[in-house]
């Protein structure tokens, strides 16, 4: 009996050490953030909030030079911030290009997937004393439901509050907008959407609440994936559930980023076109199990180079598209 009971602890511990082994090799990449330059706050004043909402695919490198000009209120000036890149998994890819560029005193890049390291004090400080965030490219959902209502997420909103940088790439600038397409659930393009607006479509709300880009969707990825009806059909959902009485979608092409400055003011960068998508009535139908129909969505076509305001929404320079039983009228790009 001796020799069982010492047999059985042998194996419990043994068990217990496997369970304790396996955690630590768990562990994400955020154990050993990875850093480069300067890892003193630097704190400047700052002259933001401002905004960059990347469409997948290449980076656009002025884009984030922009940010960082922006937050720091010049482009050639001794002022100097710090930057996060935040990602729910991959490597610190981002750290040496953003290094190199005007005005940055140090990129950390904090691998964060899970709510446990979301509400970490360590990972959370890091968050607030950065002037400039940016979310890399991946999946929506997790960035969701990993970081809303942590103390990640409060401490990514002071960064906006005092005036600093956001941005993000493919699904890291779909959460920026006020209504987040999730996709938690089966992936939707836009055949789908457009015939069934209900299945398989779910949203996030009260997430990032970013002063200018209230009431907005965004969608990324733009005109390579042929997203247009399924940023229509996000539209119509909004409207319909009773959401907002007018949504602004905005879909960005792959290498092109949107830039928002502190007075509204978008200007495409990149390769370009962005699409500003605007629904300001009810849907005709919009139904589950039934496609939709929407008639006279305005439509803004923006190149590489122009501007869009989003507080004052221009009278004029739109076209008009509609949606009758799953189909567009004419070609919607």
């Amino acid at each position: 009996m001796r020799f069982i009971s010492v047999t059985i602890k042998l194996k419990c511990f043994q068990i217990g050490a496997i369970v304790f082994l396996t955690t630590i090799i768990a562990l994400p990449a955020i154990a050993k953030p990875s850093i480069i330059g300067n890892p003193k706050n630097v704190n400047p004043p700052l002259a933001g909030p401002v905004y960059n909402l990347g469409g997948g695919g290449t980076d656009v490198d002025s884009a984030i030079q922009w940010m960082v000009n922006q937050a720091r209120g010049c482009s050639r000036c001794s002022n100097k911030v710090d930057v996060v890149i935040i990602r729910a998994n991959g490597g610190d890819a981002y750290n040496q290009p953003i290094y190199n560029m005007r005005g940055v005193d140090s990129v950390e890049t904090l691998i964060i997937n899970n709510r446990n390291h979301a509400n970490n004090a360590s990972i959370v400080e890091k968050v607030k004393n950065a002037e400039v965030i940016f979310f890399a490219g991946g999946d929506q959902c997790k960035y969701i439901r990993n970081f809303q209502n942590t103390k990640l997420e409060k401490a990514i909103e002071s960064v906006s509050a005092r005036g600093g940088a956001i941005g993000g790439t493919s699904a890291g600038a779909m959460i920026q907008s006020s209504f987040v397409y999730n996709a938690c659930g089966r992936a939707v393009e836009s055949r789908d959407a457009l015939y069934d607006p209900y299945r398989n479509i779910e949203f996030t709300y009260n997430f990032l609440p970013w002063p200018n880009l209230r009431n907005t969707i965004i969608d990324t990825h733009f005109d390579t994936r042929d997203r247009m009806g399924r940023l229509m059909t996000f539209i119509a959902r909004q409207l319909q559930d009773g959401k907002a009485k007018s949504v602004l979608g905005i879909g960005i092409s792959e290498e092109t980023s949107v830039v928002v400055d502190r007075n509204g003011n978008a200007l495409v960068m990149g390769r370009g076109p962005a699409y500003f998508v605007l629904g300001n009535h009810q849907p005709e139908v919009c139904e589950r199990g039934r496609y939709l129909t929407y008639r006279d969505f305005k439509i803004w076509r923006v190149n590489r180079g122009e501007t869009f305001n989003l507080r004052n929404r221009p009278k004029r320079g739109y076209y008009l598209r509609s949606v009758e039983r799953g189909r567009f009228n004419s070609n919607p790009y």
